[in-house]
């Protein structure tokens, strides 16, 4: 029955990527044919495999760039592919970039600029600010990465330390009009977030910026401290002129998703719950939470009745205290199944692009025994866990999930059922 229920969750899991592969997702949002030139940018994590896809379905010419993570390429005819590194930028991205803003240079109001984005893509775009290197927007992202801030935190400082963040790249792109396609990986698939929106502004300001520094205590370095300190470089606002007849779709979410993998557990007779497409906090806290649910409704069949299988997503942070291996969902995991152990369940936390921080793994199986296996294989599920060390953990178990890179992403994806007996 083991066997059974982790193939059940798999099958979940594919019918929530399912829903976000780009060949189903591109052809209801394609803009129309313009009277000048075509152009697509973008980047993230599946850019390539969403440029591939803007290839079979747009009828007319087009050229232009995109930028993914190392190993994410796919075949393309007329849209160059660039590969860059993620989670900490290289000097890779900062070519990127620049091919990015070199592509929408010398556009006309007769041209139309396609932007495929995902999530991802504010690593694998450096553009350091005046005065600063690719080594002072690297140790940035390594602060916030480590900070456990939620991602609109980090992307609102990004935003205002970049050169391409913030609509910097759409404003470029003038007098042509810019169609942003976006792959929501971010809470309430606000666009502007997804990869520090570079072709959707916000109203996000500088003065905001310097209170989440002091808000998160975020000690950053006296050049990067300065310039958020400063009024050089300000990100431009949403109700800039140079975006007026500008338009952002969402054309894929973790909302879109979970209701796909809704569909298939009721198609297998299994009743599906929603929490949230939109759970943020830290991972090991959010574990926490989701186990005091499974308990209640083992206990007292509350607040839903067994057999139920328990869908959330969005994504969570984890502050980084240890040296250990492991991403946001192995550590969700961890703690979920050491609240929850003894209990009747078997839970999958993954993230839908396939890779959960920097390791091979998209995240882990667990259930009620998992922590007492860990324990007789002579592992201490408190110390890993305290060391950010949850790939050892399931490594040991040989409960990591493999499925490789899934051309998208839509953020984290947690599934775990709960059957009558």
């Amino acid at each position: 029955m083991m066997f059974q229920d982790r193939a059940f969750l798999t099958e979940l899991f594919e019918a929530a990527v399912g829903a976000a592969e780009p060949d189903q997702i591109l052809s209801a949002h394609l803009p129309e044919l313009p009277k000048g030139r075509t152009v697509v940018i973008g980047a993230g994590k599946g850019a390539a495999q969403l440029a591939a896809a803007f290839e079979r379905v747009w009828t007319g010419p087009l050229s232009g760039v995109v930028v993914t993570r190392y190993g994410n390429v796919c075949p393309t005819r007329f849209i160059r592919v660039l590969e860059a590194s993620h989670p900490v930028p290289d000097e890779a991205g900062l070519k990127a970039t620049e091919a990015l803003f070199d592509a929408v240079k010398g556009l006309g109001p007769d041209d139309l600029v396609v932007a495929l984005i995902c999530g991802g893509g504010s690593a694998l775009l450096p553009c350091p600010p005046p005065g600063m290197t690719l080594a002072d927007e690297a140790e940035l992202n390594r602060i916030l990465l480590a900070s456990g801030a939620p991602i609109s935190v980090m992307n609102s400082i990004r935003k205002q330390v970049s050169g391409i963040k913030g609509g910097r790249l759409a404003a470029a792109a003038a007098p042509a009009k810019v169609v942003s396609l976006v792959v929501s990986d971010v809470p309430f698939d606000d666009p502007a977030q997804v990869a520090s929106g570079p072709t959707v502004p916000d109203m996000g300001t500088r003065e905001e910026a310097r209170r989440l520094v002091k808000t998160w205590k975020l000690r950053l370095p006296e050049k990067i401290q300065s310039w958020l300190d400063g009024e050089e470089g300000r990100a431009p606002l949403a109700t800039d002129p140079v975006f007026s007849g500008h338009s952002v779709r969402v054309i894929a979410s973790a909302h879109l998703s979970l209701e796909a993998a809704a569909e298939k557990a009721r198609q297998a007779g299994i009743y599906p719950v929603i929490l949230s497409d939109a759970i943020e906090g830290e991972a090991r806290d959010v574990g926490k939470v989701h186990a005091a649910l499974v308990r209640e409704v083992v206990l007292r069949d509350r607040p839903f009745r067994r057999p139920v299988v328990i869908l959330s997503g969005g994504e969570t942070t984890v502050t980084i205290r240890g040296q250990g291996r492991g991403g946001r969902n192995t550590e969700f995991l961890l703690a979920f199944a050491l609240a929850a152990e003894g209990l009747p369940f078997v839970a999958l936390a993954a993230d839908t692009d396939g890779i959960d921080g920097s390791e091979d793994n998209a995240g882990a199986f667990a259930d009620g025994g998992s922590m007492e296996r860990l324990r007789e294989k002579g592992f201490s599920p408190v110390d890993l866990l305290m060391e950010n060390d949850a790939y050892t953990a399931f490594e040991a178990l040989g409960d990591l999930f493999v499925p490789g890179p899934t051309e998208t992403n839509v953020n984290d994806f947690r599934a775990i059922l709960i059957r009558q007996n």
